[in-house]
């Protein structure tokens, strides 16, 4: 049996489809772990939640930050399309309830402990452990199953930007919210810049990518994440970062997860401007 994460897929079931034609995936002893972002800026992303969804228990999904976009669209409140969003045709769907319950079922973080893998679609804070990551996730999907409207109206903005046990309702799930599906750059005291989209060479002092953060809890751990198409592939200080901006007209990755994980990728047309996020 064999494990590969795919992440940043945003709508391109044709990149998809020849991906994972190219492992040779075989849904009766494989699994997939896809790392957020099914959907959105790519041309077909109620095709590519229909293909992953129908996998059934042969993929594990975490959300990412389009996703939850997409849920707090189609749960109103006030939260409209953004110009360069390309989610109608899930909005527009036959099938849109029942797409739309599967994907708010699913994890911001998700750990193996026999694979010796953890996933999640963009970081972690230096001060959460796995197992603390894991736990503060499961407030955020408690609030999505039980008063997801409450959730996507606090669930925008860019603070508080850092962590304290203190935090409470809508700061404390809005912050988790953004670690788990938004950072990238963290400075030497732990605090979290959600705005800077920039490659680490870019970055100003004293922003550093998160996985790179002294004393960060989680470095221990092997983790596979995504969202940073401006980073690309990565492997360093145990984490494995996969977003290769197949949407941009790069490649789509799989990462084979073991011992010694390979990459698989397949060549993407492009579908949006490099940089949007």
């Amino acid at each position: 049996m064999a494990t590969y994460a795919i992440s940043d897929v945003q709508g391109c079931l044709e990149e998809l489809e020849a991906l994972i034609e190219k492992i040779r995936f075989d849904r009766r002893r494989d699994r997939l772990w896809f790392v957020g972002d099914l959907v959105n800026r790519g041309p077909d992303s109620v095709g590519v939640l229909r293909f992953v969804r129908d996998l059934g228990t042969s993929a594990v999904v975490v959300l990412g930050n389009h996703d939850l976009h997409l849920l707090a669209v189609a749960a109103g409140g006030g939260r409209d399309l953004k110009r360069k969003d390309t989610i109608r045709d899930v909005l527009d769907a036959p099938d849109r309830d029942e797409l739309l319950d599967w994907l708010r079922s699913r994890p911001l973080v998700h750990r193996d402990g026999e694979l010796g893998f953890a996933m999640v679609h963009a970081g972690l804070p230096p001060q959460w452990s796995i197992a603390q990551s894991a736990e503060l996730a499961r407030e955020v999907e408690s609030a999505l199953a039980r008063r997801p409207a409450e959730l996507f109206r606090d669930m925008y903005g860019d603070g508080p930007d850092s962590w304290h046990e203190s935090l409470r309702g809508g700061e404390r799930l809005r912050f988790i919210v953004n670690c788990c599906t938004r950072m990238r750059f963290v400075d030497g005291e732990g605090r979290v810049n959600f705005r800077l989209k920039v490659a680490p060479s870019e970055a100003p002092a004293p922003w550093m990518p998160w996985f790179k953060a002294p004393r960060r809890r989680s470095a221990g751990d092997r983790i596979v994440c995504g969202h940073w198409s401006a980073l690309g592939y990565s492997s360093a200080a145990n984490v494995w970062s996969i977003d290769t901006g197949c949407v941009w007209g790069d490649r789509l990755t799989a990462l084979k997860l073991g011992p010694d994980p390979q990459t698989v990728s397949v060549r993407c047309r492009g579908n949006a401007k490099v940089g949007e996020d």
